[in-house]
């Protein structure tokens, strides 16, 4: 029954195609060595109709609507030409040769078109993927007839659409992808002392949600990550003197459990201004394949680098990588006072053909070995919308990658633009695995946050591989979980381990982790999975746990930038620095900002957390607000209060 359904829309799109559509077909080859051209870009002007060329240098597009056409061929290293008065005519099939020459030529070329029938026998194979949206707008994007690979393309350029079930009912899809969070628990204090992690500057989530929200749609739950809403923000804390950072902590009522206490952990980076700052090394990895073609995707993606460019020294220095079908080299590396060369190179790229990911990222790490600077900022910063679909593509092979080449000593910033194939689980891997971190671009006030705001912060490394772990005072702390932080929990082994990768924190950066922990005077009553009783060995507190007023003891291990050694700093919190009332801006709005993370995750932890809450505590704690980020986060909590209410 399958394969008639199959055969009927087989034949059904044969006869549009014959009726009304004809076909483009040919090889684009290098006009001085004539050899083919693979990955390279072919597009009908002023429509989204196009292709990149195969392993052949040959390109199909099918069910094209009669008419006469302008086509462009473009090419990593070659001159992009225009090809004039293209005619499609109903069922016959157009060949072209694009001879494309070295982009060290500029030409306009005259093609002379051989027509053919468009011949088709009966469907063997079913297209596998059709996406529909309205009455005038169309894309299936891919499938095979007869064994010839179809790609058509057209209408949305968000990348949400419909396929064909097997009822022949047109379902709405959405390709987006997020790692699966798993709530961190209550943990037994006699049973598990130690709680591990590593710290977290990523704050992709935050601008993600954002996107969401301002669309008017709750996000998903697993696209929530608390650590990263928390972390968006700066926070007051004591300026570092020696060490690379301060530890500040602050510990008070629990806003959404009245049982528990709150305990507030900041970091506070030190900061580096003027000559101080070392030149940078950067190169630009950008992805400039068909899925970036979206306003919101590549041209805000160069909007969003040519802010940064303004703001680079004439020491620092930029090359530019691209990939689509392939990758390539199309700026070499260029000092900082060359602002006009390097946003020229920005402004000549265009979107299209198939995402060759880990080709792009090999080549980046090349260029920038190949322009190390000792002592330098030495960086790859990849922006894409993480839809990698050629070449090293798999979680595992990306990673795998990345992890090879984060031991050359260059870091990683990775920065994510678009919607409907968004791949955030990709990119927070990336961004992790590879001494790096991770944002969302979602608008061009959040590229000037992120790249002029808070360009020293998230280009300037001062400690790598930091590394947080507790150990709770089982006679003073019954239970305590660690709010957020789930993807970047470590065994307590890993502490000690400077083998084990970990956070790496910027200049002038703040982290802030909060634990929501239950004294053990409290009457309230835990569901805590308890293990068996041990039959070889008893767990004993020492004496020394009830005389101290120490209700748990800090640790933190750090790396310089360049070196394999870490450094251990500890300090303990006493039962003496709880307090109820003269709380810090910090703690509240922490507290809010957290607080709203579990209303939108629908947290079973939420305890009595309501919007209402929420947007009182980031009102009351607001402070400053320079540049007016907590002032929005009150909007948004509010646009969510009254979606919470329709949805």
């Amino acid at each position: 029954m399958k394969d008639i359904k199959y055969l009927l829309i087989c034949i059904l799109f044969n006869s549009l195609i014959l009726a009304q559509y004809g076909a483009l077909k040919g090889k684009v080859i290098d006009a001085q060595a004539g050899e083919i051209l693979i990955g390279a870009n072919v597009v009908i002007e002023g429509t989204t109709i196009g292709t990149a060329t195969d392993a052949n240098g040959e390109f199909h597009i099918f069910q094209i609507p009669v008419g006469t056409y302008t086509l462009k061929s473009s090419y990593i290293g070659y001159a992009t030409i225009s090809i004039k008065d293209v005619i499609i005519n109903a069922g016959l099939v157009t060949e072209i040769i694009i001879e494309l020459p070295p982009s060290a030529y500029e030409c306009e070329t005259v093609v002379v078109q051989a027509v053919t029938p468009m011949v088709r026998k009966d469907c063997t194979t079913s297209i596998q993927t059709t996406k529909l949206h309205d009455n005038s707008n169309y894309n299936i994007t891919s499938g095979v007839v007869n064994n010839s690979n179809i790609q058509l393309r057209g209408g949305r350029t968000d990348n949400i659409g419909y396929y064909i079930d097997d009822d022949e009912k047109f379902v709405d899809f959405n390709t987006e992808s997020y790692n699966a969070i798993y709530e961190n628990e209550f943990r037994d204090t006699e049973v598990e002392p130690l709680s591990t992690f590593s710290i977290d500057v990523d704050a992709a989530s935050y601008s993600n949600m954002r996107r969401f929200i301002m669309s008017s749609t709750l996000p998903p739950k697993d696209a929530i990550r608390i650590e990263e809403l928390i972390n968006y923000f700066d926070y007051d804390y004591e300026i570092p003197e020696e060490k690379p950072f301060s530890i500040n902590y602050e510990v008070g009522s629990c806003p959404w459990n009245e049982d528990a206490y709150l305990v507030h952990i900041g970091l506070q980076g030190k900061k580096i201004v003027g000559d101080e700052l070392p030149p940078s090394n950067l190169v630009f990895l950008i992805d400039v394949s068909g899925s970036m073609e979206s306003d919101i995707k590549l041209p805000l993606l160069i909007k969003s680098f040519k802010l940064m460019v303004n703001e680079l020294r004439n020491e620092d220095r930029v090359s530019i990588v691209v990939y689509a079908g392939a990758a390539g080299l199309v700026l070499e590396s260029t000092p900082g006072s060359e602002k006009e060369k390097i946003i020229a190179a920005l402004d000549k790229l265009k979107a299209g053909g198939t995402t060759a990911g880990g080709a792009g990222i090999k080549l980046a790490y090349k260029i920038a070995q190949e322009n190390f600077i000792e002592g330098g900022n030495n960086r790859v910063i990849l922006a894409t919308d993480g839809d990698f679909n050629t070449g090293a593509s798999s979680d595992a092979e990306m990673i795998r990658l990345i992890e090879e080449k984060r031991e050359d000593g260059v870091f990683l910033t990775v920065l994510g633009f678009g919607i409907g194939n968004y791949k955030d689980s990709k990119m927070e891997q990336i961004a992790d695995k590879g001494n790096g971190n991770y944002y969302y671009i979602d608008n061009l006030m959040e590229g000037k946050k992120v790249l002029v705001n808070n360009l020293t912060a998230n280009l300037f490394t001062i400690a790598k591989d930091v590394k947080i772990q507790i150990e709770f005072n089982p006679a003073k702390v019954k239970a305590y979980r660690l709010v957020g932080y789930e993807n970047r929990i470590l065994n307590k082994e890993d502490f000690n381990d400077d083998k084990k990768d970990a956070g790496e924190l910027g200049a002038g950066h703040t982290v802030t982790a909060l634990y929501e922990i239950i004294l053990t005077d409290s009457d309230l009553e835990l569901d805590i999975s308890k293990v068996d009783e041990l039959k070889y060995q008893t767990i004993k507190v020492s004496e020394e746990a009830f005389e101290t007023n120490e209700l748990m003891n800090v640790k933190l291990r750090y790396k310089n930038p360049d070196e394999d050694v870490s450094k251990l700093i500890q300090m303990p919190i006493k039962e003496k620095d709880i307090k109820d009332e003269d709380l810090s801006d910090n703690f509240i709005f922490a507290a809010a900002v957290a607080e709203y993370g579990m209303l939108l995750r629908d947290s079973k932890f939420k305890g009595d957390s309501n919007y209402d809450d929420v947007i009182e505590m980031a009102k009351e704690s607001k402070g400053e607000d320079r540049f007016g980020y907590r002032t929005e986060f009150i909007k948004i909590v509010e646009t969510t209060n009254l979606l919470s209410k329709t949805l």
